[in-house]
C-alpha cells in the first residue's frame, strides 16, 4: 500500500466534501437542488470584461506562459486602483502579486513563513483554506475565538505570552466569512500594533471588501492601518465584486518582503493565469464600476427577502451587514448538530446549506446560507425548510 505524508491527515475530513456527497445522493433521489452551501455568485461578469478576454483569445501573443514580468500591466492597474480606492500608494513591482484566488494566497503564504512547530493565529470560525495552508506547512494553530458576544472580533489581550513568542503569522478576514461581521478601522489599528509588538506577519483575507450593504460604513483595508506596509499583506479577489469566480484571478498587496516570499513559493508551484484573463481583470479594474453597486444591491435584496421568509417560518435569523451569506444559529427545534442538519435537510428537501462545523469548533451550532440564488428560489428554499422542520 502506498504510504502518504502525515501532513495529509488533517485534510482527509472535509465538511464540504461530505455535503457534496449528500447533495449527490439527493440529486440521485430526484430532488431539485437549491444549493446555498457555496459562495459562488450566480451573476455574470461584465460585458467589457468578457470582451477583453474574447479579444485576447484571437491574439496568439497571449497564448504562452505568463511569467512575473508579463503581469506588469495587471500589477500597474492594481496599484492605481488601490491608491484611488484606499488612498494608499503601492509599488506595482515589489508590493503587488498576481494570485489564482485569495484561497491560493492564504494556502501558500504559510509555506513562506512557517517552519514546523511555528504558530499561526487563526480565527475560529474561519474559512477552511486558512487552516489548510498551516497544516501543509507543518505549523501549529492557535485559535482566536471569534464570538457573537464580542461582535465576532478576536480579543488580542487574551493571547498567552508563550503563544505570542512562537507566532509567526495571524490571519484576519473582514467582512468575515462565515459570521458576516464587519470590523472598524480602529480594530485593524489594534491588530497592526499587536503584530508589530510581537513581530508577527498580519495577513488580511479581503474577498468581500465591496460586499457591504446600505447603512454600514465601507470596509477598511488593513493597509489603511499600516500605511508604511511594515507588517501586513492583503488578498483581494475578482470573484465577488466582479463575478469572475470561475476565472480564478486575484492579487496580493502589501509588505514587499511578504510579497517576495509568496512569489518565491509560487515560482515552484505555478505560472500565472492566461494573459487573456489578466486583460479581463484589467478591464474590470479600469472600466465602469457601477456594476459593483448593482451586484451589492442584488444581494441586499435577496438578503431582505430570505431573512423575512425564514423569520416568517419561525427561524430567527439575523440580518447581515455584509458578505453574501446568512449566519444563523440552528433552529430552536433542532436537536442534532450542524452536520446532521445539513445532510438531512438536503436529502429531505434538496436545499443545501453549509454546516457551521466546517468553519471551526466555534461554528458548531450554526449554519451558513449563501445568497446565490434569485429571490424566488430563496423563498422556495424557506418553504422547503419549513416543511422539513414541521412548521
Amino acid at each position: 500500500m502506498i504510504k502518504f505524508a502525515q501532513r495529509l491527515q488533517p485534510l482527509r475530513r472535509n465538511v464540504f466534501a461530505d455535503m457534496d456527497s449528500a447533495k449527490a445522493r439527493a440529486k440521485a433521489a430526484g430532488k431539485e437542488i437549491i444549493d446555498l452551501s457555496l459562495g459562488s455568485s450566480d451573476l455574470p461578469a461584465g460585458d467589457h470584461v468578457l470582451e477583453a478576454i474574447k479579444t485576447s483569445v484571437d491574439d496568439p501573443s497571449t497564448h504562452g506562459y505568463a511569467l512575473f514580468h508579463s503581469t506588469q500591466p495587471f500589477r500597474e492597474a492594481v496599484a492605481s486602483w488601490f491608491e484611488n480606492k484606499y488612498g494608499v500608494a503601492v509599488d506595482p513591482e515589489t508590493e503587488v502579486l498576481t494570485l489564482i484566488g485569495c484561497q491560493e494566497g492564504t494556502a501558500h503564504l504559510p509555506l513562506a513563513l512557517l517552519d514546523p512547530g511555528d504558530i499561526a493565529l487563526l480565527q475560529d470560525p474561519s474559512y477552511p483554506s486558512h487552516s489548510g495552508g498551516i497544516h501543509l506547512a507543518g505549523g501549529e494553530i492557535y485559535w482566536l475565538p471569534t464570538l457573537a458576544e464580542n461582535q465576532f472580533l478576536p480579543i488580542f489581550d487574551d493571547i498567552p505570552a508563550e503563544v505570542r513568542e512562537k507566532a509567526q503569522m495571524m490571519v484576519l478576514s473582514y467582512p468575515h466569512n462565515p459570521t458576516t461581521a464587519l470590523a472598524p478601522l480602529s480594530f485593524f489599528e489594534e491588530a497592526v500594533q499587536f503584530c508589530k509588538e510581537n513581530t508577527i506577519a498580519l495577513v488580511h483575507d479581503f474577498p468581500y471588501g465591496d460586499m457591504v450593504f446600505s447603512g454600514s460604513p465601507p470596509a477598511p483595508s488593513v493597509l489603511q492601518a499600516d500605511r508604511a506596509k511594515e507588517i501586513s499583506i492583503e488578498f483581494f479577489t475578482f470573484s465577488k465584486s466582479y463575478n469572475m469566480g470561475g476565472f480564478r484571478i486575484a492579487f496580493a498587496v502589501g509588505n514587499r518582503d511578504l510579497i517576495l516570499g509568496l512569489r518565491q513559493v509560487k515560482a515552484v508551484i505555478d505560472f500565472n493565469q492566461y494573459r487573456g484573463i489578466l486583460n479581463g481583470a484589467i478591464a474590470a479594474l479600469t472600466g465602469p464600476q457601477e456594476s459593483i453597486q448593482k451586484t451589492v444591491d442584488t444581494f441586499e435584496h435577496r438578503r431582505d427577502v430570505f431573512v423575512k421568509a425564514l423569520n416568517d417560518i419561525g427561524w430567527d435569523v439575523p440580518t447581515p451587514a455584509a458578505t453574501l451569506y446568512l449566519w444563523a444559529k440552528l433552529p430552536a427545534s433542532w436537536q442534532g448538530n450542524s452536520m446532521d442538519f445539513g445532510t438531512q435537510l438536503v436529502e429531505a428537501t434538496g436545499v443545501a446549506v453549509a454546516p457551521g462545523s466546517g468553519f471551526g469548533q466555534a461554528g458548531e451550532g450554526y449554519v451558513r446560507m449563501a445568497l446565490v440564488r434569485d429571490a424566488a428560489k430563496l423563498e422556495a428554499a424557506a418553504a422547503k425548510i419549513a416543511e422539513f422542520l414541521g412548521h
